[in-house]
């Protein structure tokens, strides 16, 4: 019979709900900025490194310091909750307008010449 230890589920839960809102907070700020850069693959790479590590470093604290595996049980399940709630609101959300090709910066006379 598997015995579960509750105290250990709760303790990854309760730092796996925050950790996962900072994972996905963090997710739409670099989208935002690899939108607006010139370099958009370099402000990705940085914020998906900076995300993981702090997500799966913060899970392995967690899970040593509980003593126990249910506590990686927890964290996942937060980490899960999270990821749908955000993508509920992503989708409920007005979606951004794109740019009209009229009053863009770049105008098509550029390309003429080339």
């Amino acid at each position: 019979m598997i015995t579960v230890d509750w105290h250990a589920v709760l303790l990854g839960f309760s730092f796996g709900l925050p950790v996962s809102a900072l994972f996905f907070i963090g997710l739409a700020w670099g989208m935002r900025c690899a939108l607006r850069s010139d370099r958009p693959g370099l402000w990705l790479m940085a914020s998906s490194f900076c995300r993981i590590a702090v997500l799966l470093g913060v899970g392995f604290l967690v899970t040593a310091s509980a003593g126990s595996n249910w506590a990686i049980a927890g964290y996942a399940l937060a980490f899960f909750l999270a990821r749908l709630v955000a993508v509920l609101w992503a989708r409920i959300s007005k979606a951004p307008t794109t740019a009209n090709p009229s009053t863009s910066k770049l105008s098509i006379s550029k390309y003429k010449d080339a």
